[in-house]
């Protein structure tokens, strides 16, 4: 859901499309329509007879969709009273960035905000990989060395080293935090690393955690992520900027 002024509401469609089944449609439309502001913070959907039928699909399969976006916070499912729709900045959980990644936009400066949380998580979970498999995150490291100049590429390479010191840590809450961020991280590192300062920065930092994976020094790996970490912020700025401007894709 957007913050500040609502906009234009699109009108919700019903179910056409083979490609999608009609459980799947019915969530699409609806989180899109939250996200985008739809209906405030405290409103009440629609009833469920009107809203099914203006998705296109049966109440069980709108009763089930309802209990999903109940789980991940976007609205609350009363029974005998209307569906009551939720500020997700306060009460949702992880599976929002999953929904913002996919149907939402992305509001001002949450990216930003995503970064500083990463610059907390991020060095406590490379410390703790390293402390456990330093083998193992050294040997991912190495392959470093083989990347070429595409955003892809290196957006690929850094979720999966990422995604490695998590389950390496010992820890599976990291893991679980990390993967909510998926969606989000696709989105906007193939943007952070179209920048050769970002790739030079993050290069930089591979081979620095490579080196204290191979010293067993855990307590260097959480010192060079939480400097890579602090950079990150700064030259995440000017594309924020550039965001704002319009010029992101």
């Amino acid at each position: 859901m957007t913050r500040g002024r609502k906009p234009p509401a699109r009108a919700l469609a019903p179910f056409a499309s083979a490609a999608l089944r009609p459980g799947a449609h019915a969530e699409k439309e609806l989180l899109s329509a939250l996200l985008a502001g739809r209906w405030a913070p405290g409103d009440g959907l629609p009833p469920e007879r009107e809203l099914a039928a203006t998705l296109g699909v049966t109440r069980p399969t709108l009763r089930e969709v309802l209990k999903k976006l109940d789980r991940d916070g976007f609205v609350s499912v009363r029974h005998g009273l209307p569906t009551r729709v939720n500020d997700v900045w306060t009460e949702g959980g992880l599976n929002v960035l999953a929904g913002l990644a996919e149907h939402g936009e992305i509001p001002k400066g949450f990216v930003k905000q995503l970064l500083e949380v990463r610059e907390v998580l991020a060095p406590a979970y490379a410390r703790e990989a390293v402390r456990h498999a330093p083998a193992l995150v050294a040997a991912f490291l190495a392959r470093s060395e083989a990347l070429g100049s595409g955003a892809a590429e290196w957006t690929a390479y850094d979720w999966e080293l990422h995604h490695l010191l998590a389950t390496s840590s010992g820890n599976p809450v990291y893991t679980l935090i990390l993967n909510g961020f998926r969606g989000l991280f696709a989105r906007m590192a193939a943007l952070y690393f179209e920048r050769p300062a970002a790739r030079a920065a993050s290069l930089e930092f591979y081979t620095a955690l490579r080196a204290a994976a191979l010293a067993g020094d855990a307590g260097g790996a959480e010192r060079v992520t939480r400097d890579v970490m602090k950079r990150s912020v700064e030259l995440w700025r000017p594309l924020e900027r550039r965001l704002a401007r319009g010029g992101g894709r």
